[in-house]
């Protein structure tokens, strides 16, 4: 499927979850275990230098490992095999100490945070470039005037920042959440053949703590081989991540429809053209953030599912995890990454958002001249009033502004000048500045 990463997961979190960081992974494990239990007198120094000389992944034949690992069940077991052949190699004293009191899943969890580190830092770093550009477009289309629509329909007049605004309220709580998250997550793993490190006897608390200083990672109560709740966490982050960026994704894409043509995606050669039309322009950044969007909510689904572990370690559950969170997460880290030139090179037609505002012939804002004549009318009465005023502005291809002013009981309430005004979508806005105003102050923060 190599084909399609430059498509589907254009971002550099792919490379997280290569091979080789998947084996270094284990191996930086096996490194500061060796080294931590040195430290605490449970293994001579010498063959903790020992193995961790060998733990490097190019030393490893990565294929035979695949093929082992078939038998074995996991990777950890055939990469513990040739670990220890290597360092036998050089020090077969040392050789004896390799993976001293651990167990596979120690290991392959352990690398698997690691490697979770690294994407999050990646990410973060994707999510803050995004925050970046719609505040930056945010503030540029502040007052760019557009029709606001519910239910698939014109509603009432906003703005295109307001509408931006809104994502990068989204965005602004993901980034918080990450933040929040990162203590919770990159936990070591370590517990032993049955979370008990029962082989260190006395000396596993202290080994524990001294492999997760050496790792930089948060040393856990209890271990947590079949407890996955933080993986979870990580997988719902991203799945939520991905379907915020999909509802962007969704209503750019409408708004470049033909028909619409509010805004467009960056033009750029050979960008979104089809193999037989020359004249078509297809949203091809949205297609991708909407693939991935699509696709997330399966991948979380059996995570969850996955959670059903058990006893002490569980079969089958734990296996169901290690090709579905990678992919979760660089799905929704390719979303990520092309939502940044989405944002960022958006194009906006002014222009065309005025004609779509005025097609409606000024129905769009009945509202505001129903709320302005309910408080001598009674809304409801109001509300009844302004809708039969509409349907006939509609039955006889008449804007609203002509019919009202023809209406004596409106004109008993309100003057042709305040009828203008009611009826300027610039009037229309209520208190979408200060909306804007409010998630911009936040991103001040990060930006």
């Amino acid at each position: 499927m190599e084909l399609l990463t430059p498509l589907l997961r254009p971002a550099r979190v792919n490379r997280c979850f290569s091979d080789t960081a998947a084996l270094q992974g284990m191996l930086d494990f096996e490194a500061a275990l060796a080294q931590a239990q040195a430290e605490a007198g449970v293994i001579p120094h010498s063959a903790a230098e020992a193995i961790a000389r060998c733990c490097r992944s190019e030393l490893l034949d990565a294929g035979a490992l695949a093929s082992a690992a078939a038998q074995a069940g996991n990777l950890a077991i055939p990469l513990v095999r040739q670990l220890t052949a290597r360092v036998a190699e050089q020090d077969p004293q040392a050789a004896r100490f390799v993976h001293w009191g651990a167990t596979s899943q120690d290991a392959i969890d352990t690398g698997l945070i690691l490697q979770l580190r690294c994407a999050l830092q990646q990410t973060e770093h994707q999510l803050t470039q995004l925050i970046t550009v719609l505040v930056r477009q945010i503030s540029a289309h502040r007052d760019t005037l557009m029709v606001g629509r519910t239910w698939m329909q014109q509603a009432l007049p906003t703005t295109l920042g307001l509408k931006l605004a809104g994502t990068l309220d989204v965005l602004l709580r993901y980034h918080q959440r990450l933040a929040q998250m990162l203590p919770r997550v990159l936990v070591l793993q370590f517990g032993g053949a049955a979370g008990t490190l029962n082989s260190l006897g006395t000396n596993g608390k202290a080994v524990s703590t001294l492999l997760a200083q050496r790792l930089q990672l948060v040393e856990a109560d209890t271990p947590w081989h079949s407890q996955r709740d933080r993986l979870l966490e990580v997988a719902g982050w991203y799945a939520g991540l991905a379907g915020t960026l999909g509802k962007m994704a969704r209503d750019i894409s409408l708004l470049c429809q033909t028909e619409i043509a509010e805004v467009a995606e960056p033009q750029a050669e050979g960008r979104g053209g089809s193999s037989t039309m020359p004249h078509k322009r297809n949203p091809v950044s949205c297609a991708v953030i909407l693939a991935a969007a699509l696709r997330a909510p399966a991948l979380v689904s059996g995570l969850y599912q996955a959670m059903l572990q058990e006893h002490e370690r569980g079969l089958g559950g734990w296996h169901a995890e290690w090709e579905s969170l990678p992919q979760l997460i660089m799905l929704s880290s390719g979303a990520l990454a092309a939502s940044v030139p989405l944002i960022d090179g958006l194009q906006v037609f002014p222009e065309r958002m005025a004609d779509n505002l005025a097609l409606t012939g000024g129905l769009i804002l009945a509202e505001a001249v129903t709320m302005a004549l309910g408080e001598q009318m009674g809304r409801q009465n109001a509300h009844r009033h302004i809708e039969q005023a509409c349907q006939r502005a509609q039955a006889e291809n008449l804007p609203l502004r002509a019919v009202l002013e023809q209406d004596a009981q409106v004109l008993e309430v309100l003057s042709r000048a305040q009828l203008a005004e009611l009826l300027d979508p610039t009037n229309a806005l209520g208190s979408a500045a200060v909306f804007i105003q409010q998630v911009l102050a936040r991103a001040k923060t990060i930006v």
